[in-house]
């Protein structure tokens, strides 16, 4: 029953990810909020957490999407459109600072790879970040087929 209960959540919030693609839908902040509830179901059955593992992981897990999202932003900003519009100086701090960053991304990527292991068994860590991986995949297809994207590979894998 359980299971039933875990797995019609799991569909019921899968099926609002389309409305994340929707313009006007309940605002920008409502569709994430949606989408972030999704992300939480999908990987709670994915890597089966208990309650008591959902306790500990969650906290740590939102602490490294923060971080992991902040370091996402950073990189964004240090890119150029153009480099030809930057002297060969400029282009290369902005190189210079993008490989810093990405170091910092390898680096926070160990250190909660330790803090998983601290909630989670090692086989859990692995499926969280599958998991991860399929989600996005997943909802990337969606957005795209709500918007008439091109279509998708099937039978792709990670």
């Amino acid at each position: 029953m359980k299971y039933l209960f875990r797995s019609l959540l799991l569909l019921w919030l899968l099926a609002a990810i389309p409305a994340v693609a929707q313009p006007g839908a309940g605002g920008r902040q409502g569709r994430m909020s949606q989408l972030e509830n999704a992300k939480i179901a999908y990987i709670t059955e994915k890597i089966s957490l208990t309650q008591d593992q959902a306790q500990r992981f969650w906290p740590v897990y939102n602490e490294f999407t923060a971080k992991r999202r902040d370091l996402n932003r950073r990189m964004r900003e240090t890119r150029t459109n153009d480099p030809d519009a930057l002297s060969e100086a400029q282009v290369k701090e902005s190189l210079t600072q993008a490989l810093a960053l990405r170091q910092q991304e390898v680096n926070l990527e160990k250190e909660y790879f330790d803090k998983f292991q601290k909630v989670l068994n090692i086989r859990q860590v692995g499926k969280l970040y599958q998991a991860e991986r399929q989600f996005t995949k997943e909802v990337i297809r969606r957005v795209a087929d709500h918007r008439g994207g091109p279509p998708t590979t099937p039978g792709t894998s990670d």
